[in-house]
């Protein structure tokens, strides 16, 4: 059985920012990517389920990203805007921003309008705590992982790899996108770190067939 985990873009040039909003949405158990551009954005939303926008952009109006999005499909857009900025707020609803907040929303508050606007959209899920994929259990808040009931002792970018992998278990995820999602750098020379993680991996989980060489394109999940 394969669970789907629900997959969230965050657009924010600010890299503190970013980071905090994506330890915050990795711990509730979501798939987290971030770009800190609108141009980024514009081109990653498609492997997103979700968009976080800020609007404060430095190179597109945020605004205008926001309708750019809006009008490619229905995908569930919130938007976070300087604090107290109404008229922000209201533009990006018109441009047709499912939710907006501000800066000081917290992480509790922003879980609970994600999870209000997932309800409402056509996802209708809230993200799995736990990805099973035959004899491997993937416990996503605790970050642990169990091997035919095992506990396996993983690093943090090990369990990210698999996280990644194990959530588009049904495809090939590509090199590129291991790279922007798991050590968020789109470095060619740095791919190589892929490789030496993927070989760890499969030594603790004990079988190279849980994850399957796309040659030239990426890696997928495979079975143990």
């Amino acid at each position: 059985m394969t669970q789907t985990v629900i997959r969230v873009l965050v657009v924010e040039d600010d890299a503190t920012e970013a980071e905090a909003r994506m330890n915050d949405l990795r711990r509730q158990g979501y798939s987290v990517s971030s770009v800190d551009t609108g141009a980024k954005a514009l081109r990653a939303h498609q492997n997103s389920d979700l968009v976080l926008l800020d609007l404060d952009l430095p190179d597109i109006d945020g605004i205008e990203v926001c309708r750019t999005i809006r009008e490619s499909g229905d995908k569930p857009i919130i938007s976070v805007s300087p604090r107290d900025a109404e008229m922000d707020r209201i533009l990006a609803l018109k441009a047709g921003a499912d939710d907006c907040v501000d800066l000081s929303c917290g992480s509790r508050e922003m879980a609970a309008r994600i999870e209000a606007v997932l309800r409402r959209s056509s996802l209708r899920q809230a993200p799995p705590r736990t990805i099973v994929l035959d004899a491997l259990h993937i416990d996503v808040p605790a970050r642990e992982v169990r091997l035919r009931g095992e506990l396996i002792g993983l690093t943090g970018k090990e369990f990210d790899l698999l996280h990644v992998l194990a959530a588009n278990a049904d495809g090939t995820v590509s090199r590129k996108e291991l790279m922007a999602r798991v050590w968020e750098t789109c470095w060619a020379d740095s791919s190589r770190t892929i490789d030496t993680h993927v070989r760890s991996l499969r030594v603790k989980l004990r079988a190279s067939s849980w994850i399957v060489t796309v040659r030239g394109v990426g890696y997928r999940m495979g079975r143990g």
